[in-house]
């Protein structure tokens, strides 16, 4: 059995052409901000991976068919549409064999990405270790699918509410490198900057590509987190977040508010207390990164084994 993939008219001319894409989840038009806003980022980001040369493919799951880049069409209805189903590795193949609609996180566009043979993905930020995961065990897909689904990731870092030590502790004993672009410390999702080091810095586009090219020559399973800051200009300075989040989860454990809705539940009352900020800081953070995956993929397109042995 295989499962069959329905391509956009520009994706689907992209891979007979031969042209680098880059793909994009869904989740931020149907979880991450109402519409028409989130239609109208969708957009945007698109626009940004193909000013930059190469090609988006938004990702869905929609009536148990999956979506490798969506018409205009597809992408105001999914932004309208209700109920939809947030999909992670435990779950896409069970929306797919159902009928259902679904949307991808981090975890789930990486596996569409690699069916369609796509090597680059943009995303604002991975999901991680939540603060006192040590006792509730609450660890995002997105880790374990970094160390074994060969596509390189480009976010923020790892959401700035989550455990960020532990997160990235996760990821090196998984194996999984970690890149911060640009500069020796980790970014913290709307905070350019971080107290954590990086484990790896790389300054251009072509190195970033060649990394990836050479693990996959080496068989090593995977595939890499690039932690890209968020443009100075745009970023919330992390001493002004840290008693904003502070209070975030004060309410959310006072609230016993757990499970999946504790993500939701933070990011919104982070948005009410930064009167918007958060939000504004968070579009600006995914088209920066859409322009690098685009910089990644081009790179990779041109590359192969050779060039990098």
């Amino acid at each position: 059995m295989t499962i069959p993939i329905h391509y956009s008219e520009e994706v689907a001319h992209a891979r007979a052409d031969g042209l680098p894409i880059v793909a994009l989840e869904s989740t931020i038009i149907t979880h991450g901000m109402p519409f028409p806003q989130n239609v109208a980022t969708a957009r945007l980001v698109e626009d940004d991976v193909r000013s930059a040369g190469a090609v988006p493919a938004t990702i869905a799951v929609i009536d148990g068919l999956l979506h490798v880049g969506l018409e205009p069409a597809q992408l105001d209805a999914l932004g309208q549409a209700n109920d939809v189903a947030k999909l992670s590795r435990a779950d896409m193949a069970a929306c797919i064999a159902t009928g259902g609609t679904g949307a991808t996180t981090v975890a789930a566009t990486m596996i569409a990405a690699n069916l369609a043979g796509i090597q680059v993905f943009a995303t604002g930020g991975i999901g991680g270790a939540h603060r006192g995961a040590e006792l509730s065990f609450d660890i995002s897909a997105d880790l374990q699918e970094l160390a074994q689904t060969p596509v390189t990731v480009v976010g923020a870092g790892a959401k700035a509410i989550l455990d960020l030590p532990k997160t990235f502790e996760v990821l090196e004993t998984l194996g999984v490198p970690v890149i911060a672009y640009g500069q020796d410390t980790l970014p913290a999702f709307w905070s350019a900057q971080s107290n954590l080091a990086a484990p790896l810095r790389m300054d251009s586009a072509v190195d970033i590509a060649r990394a990836q090219i050479t693990r996959s020559a080496m068989g090593l399973s995977g595939g890499q987190l690039i932690a890209n800051p968020i443009p100075q200009d745009d970023q919330i300075p992390a001493e002004v977040l840290a008693p904003i989040i502070a209070q975030a989860l004060s309410e959310a454990e006072a609230q016993n508010v757990s499970a999946k809705q504790v993500t939701p539940f933070l990011l919104g009352r982070i948005f009410e207390l930064t009167d918007g900020q958060s939000l504004t800081a968070n579009i600006a953070l995914v088209r920066n990164n859409a322009r690098l995956a685009a910089q990644i993929a081009i790179n990779m397109a041109k590359l192969t084994v050779q060039d990098v042995t």
